[in-house]
């Protein structure tokens, strides 16, 4: 291995589609080390417990297995590879597979419209240990939060599915919750703003707000907080 190798963040392709996979591994290999491709469940889990990626670009719709695609995919290779980050790329934006597999455990997820140079962004966004997910995703996101009571203090309940009253998000007024949401599903700072119509200033003073009646340390946390409760 050379030592240009060496300091490239270590890749892999999960897709069932040669054409698509052949295309994004093109797209990816100036700027990545390509470990391994595959196109099924469980080949894609040997092949990460083979080659251990420290990033996954993962379809949710894989065949084989026992019919649970990326999510399947996530859970079965944990064991194997612990330190891999999932980032979900996809066609679909539908809530049930964004869902599925940011429960499983996916880092981020964005949709196949996604541009080569902004691809290439985001794995090593979710490599940083940030949290990243397709502006397409805005609308989804938008009608989970009302569903679930946005700014009234209700999570979803992770067996039923159904919104459950939580103390903690109840601390956050209803700003709050929205530029909570919003940073969890990795929006920047400026993008909050444009979003919310509100100053960048005002973003980071809801931020520290957040964190601080949260009792966490970062965003990242902030992330992993809100998808244990379903809430992203």
């Amino acid at each position: 291995m050379s030592e240009e190798q060496a300091t490239k963040i270590r890749v892999a392709v999960v897709d069932d589609h040669e054409m698509f996979r052949a295309g994004v591994i093109a797209t990816l290999r100036d700027s990545f080390d390509i470990v391994g491709q595959a196109a099924d469940v469980p080949g894609s889990v040997a092949m990460i417990a083979q080659t251990k990626p420290q990033v996954v670009l993962l379809d949710v719709h894989v065949p084989g297995g026992e019919g649970g695609g990326g999510a399947e995919i996530l859970l079965k290779s944990r064991p194997y590879s612990p330190n891999t980050v999932f980032l979900a790329l996809s066609v679909s934006d539908a809530p049930q597979d964004v869902g599925a597999v940011i429960r499983a455990g996916a880092q981020g997820y964005v949709t196949k419209t996604i541009t080569g140079a902004d691809l290439i962004s985001s794995i090593k966004q979710v490599h940083e240990g940030y949290a990243v997910f397709s502006p397409k995703l805005a609308g989804f996101v938008l009608s989970a939060f009302q569903g679930a009571g946005a700014g009234t203090g209700f999570g979803i309940d992770a067996d039923t599915g159904g919104p459950v009253h939580d103390e903690e998000l109840d601390r956050l007024s209803a700003r709050e919750q929205e530029v909570m949401r919003l940073i969890a599903r990795g929006y920047t700072y400026k993008e909050v703003a444009a979003e919310l119509f509100i100053s960048i200033k005002t973003v980071e003073t809801h931020v520290s707000s957040v964190l601080r009646k949260l009792q966490l340390s970062n965003r990242t946390e902030l992330t992993r907080w809100a998808a244990d409760r379903r809430i992203v």
